[in-house]
């Protein structure tokens, strides 16, 4: 055949079409990020975040892939008929456990505890791995934030803990303690309440004596369970004095399998890579964790850093959609210019730059109150009100924003050889998990009105930048106004709520030093310019030197 004939046949050529994003490192190309890891303390942890990011930007992001196209698939019994109760999964979803695990996601912060900046460093990890996949940010995410419950018992943390801060990823399916490393979930929530727990019905009754430390049957039922295949779960169960926690192994103290009955696999929207469980206990063996009765108070210092964990979550995907956007602006054209040169387009790309900075650099201030929270009562309080604020703010930042990254891909960020729609689907996750937005909304004013000294946090915060920026003071007088109207309190909260949060990202970025960053968000979000959607800046915004320090 000539090439007169061959041409005839031709269909088409890939022409304006953007490269493959990987690899690249996702710290070294984080402009923002390592300038606040920097700022919060964390610098000292540099190799290692770049380590990380470099596998992130590259075989992590594949495994990501892989991890969430192979569901997990339960297994309930054995080809002979034994009831297992185990969940197979990828082996991407594995070797993304590993790697989390070995690069210190899980566990840098208490492996260096004695080190200022140790949770900033751990927050910018689970940035970077929350960036290549969601789904393994969970069990990573609860195996850290185990650590200060299982602390309240002397016994179990002598045990447990130096499993859990070991670098190794053990996913045999033998007991915990033939282990090299142990990996913790939690299971809260039933079907008759959410996040009402005090309404749960699993009971909880002792083996021998009772009380803290000892061993007790666990009856009832699990509407999730997080990770199922992890080595042990925090649960909360009723016993004859109330609400308690109870660490949960995989396989009883016998060294059989305990009697957690798997019933199915939640068929989620997203979070593909890990499954969550609906489970029964049928008399399953469980120690009590910390004082029988005060179980909420116990399993509160683990919910505290899921919740943070929320944020950098949230604050990761955006980052991602972020890159992704930006990536595929600088090399497609329309209408005769590459779409990063269209004007509008660098309106929308500059508001998604300023909005994610903001989101990360929040989530690593307070990272750093809780670094400083065992030392220091007002980084305690500052934490304890901050956390609520963020976890309702930034999770609820993240669908549209996801969505308006999109936008920026046209067709190609709808379909699946994308990473968007993954991310999109992954975008809600945070912002249910743990408590939802109402949620957050009440534990603010329920921390304002029983804790004074997290007021006194919240506008300390606000006094260290005082006179930066105009915009930012009036927006702080006002806020005081309207927190000393207490007429329909509760109403008004998720605006007083959204408005705390914006001041705090305002006066983080301000303490950091960046006028470009910190000035345009001032202006973007309370100088009265700004429209509901994305992209709707004032038109004075440098918007082409706001994406160029972005990616």
């Amino acid at each position: 055949m000539n090439d007169a004939i061959k041409n005839r046949f031709t269909t088409h050529d890939v022409t304006n079409q953007a490269p493959p994003l990987v690899p690249y490192n996702a710290y070294a190309t984080d402009t923002a990020l390592r300038e606040a890891v920097a700022h919060e303390g964390g610098a000292w942890a540099e190799k290692a975040l770049g380590d990380l990011g470099a596998a992130v930007g590259d075989e992590m992001m594949a495994l990501g892939f892989l991890a969430n196209e192979n569901k997990p698939v339960f297994k309930p019994f054995d080809r002979f008929g034994h009831r297992i109760d185990e969940v197979e999964f990828h082996p991407a979803y594995h070797r993304l456990m590993s790697l989390g695990i070995q690069h210190g996601v899980a566990n840098i912060s208490w492996q260096h505890a004695e080190r200022s900046g140790a949770h900033v460093a751990r927050a910018a990890m689970m940035y970077l791995h929350s960036q290549a996949d969601q789904g393994t940010s969970c069990p990573l995410t609860m195996t850290h934030a185990a650590v200060p419950v299982l602390r309240q018992s002397a016994v179990l943390a002598d045990s447990w803990l130096p499993r859990i801060f070991s670098t190794e990823y053990d996913l045999r399916h033998v007991p915990a303690w033939e282990k090299r490393g142990n990996t913790i979930g939690m299971g809260m929530t039933e079907k008759q309440g959410g996040s009402d727990v005090r309404a749960n019905t699993t009971r909880a009754y002792p083996v021998g004596a009772s009380g803290p430390d000892q061993l007790y049957q666990l009856v009832g039922h699990k509407w999730f369970m997080s990770a199922p295949m992890c080595d042990a779960f925090l649960v909360l169960a009723q016993t004859e004095r109330g609400i308690s926690c109870f660490l949960l192994p995989r396989f009883a103290p016998s060294g059989e399998r305990n009697a957690i009955r798997i019933q199915r696999l939640k068929n989620k929207l997203g979070d593909w890579s890990n499954a969550s469980a609906e489970v029964e206990f049928h008399g399953a063996l469980a120690w009590m964790v910390g004082e029988e009765g005060r179980g909420i108070a116990t399993i509160l210092e683990m919910v505290a850093l899921t919740r943070e964990d929320c944020m950098i979550g949230s604050a990761a995907i955006m980052r991602q959609a972020l890159v992704q956007a930006i990536h595929h602006c600088r090399h497609r054209k329309a209408f005769g210019k590459f779409l990063i040169d269209q004007p509008l387009m660098q309106m929308v790309l500059a508001d998604l730059a300023l909005e994610s900075e903001a989101a990360m650099a929040f989530s690593l201030r307070v990272a750093r109150a809780i670094d400083a929270s065992t030392r220091d009562p007002a980084a305690a309080a500052f934490a304890r009100i901050a956390t609520a604020i963020g976890k309702y703010w930034i999770c609820k930042r993240c669908p549209p924003f996801v969505n308006e990254a999109q936008e920026c891909l046209g067709g190609a960020g709808y379909v699946e050889e994308s990473i968007l729609p993954r991310l999109y689907r992954q975008a809600p996750l945070n912002s249910i998990w743990e408590g939802s937005g109402n949620i957050q909304c009440l534990d603010v004013l329920r921390a304002l009105a029983r804790e004074p000294e997290t007021r006194e946090a919240l506008f300390a915060e606000f006094t260290g930048v005082k006179g930066a920026n105009a915009l930012l003071d009036a927006e702080v007088a006002g806020l005081a106004t309207q927190l000393a109207d207490t007429v329909d309190l509760e109403k008004r909260s998720r605006y007083l709520v959204e408005r705390m949060a914006l001041a705090l990202q305002a006066a983080t970025l301000l303490g950091a030093g960046n006028a470009l960053v910190a000035d345009n968000f001032c202006q973007s979000r309370f100088g009265g310019l700004r429209g509901a959607a994305f992209g709707s800046l004032p038109a004075n915004v440098p918007a082409t030197k706001l994406i160029e320090r972005a990616f």
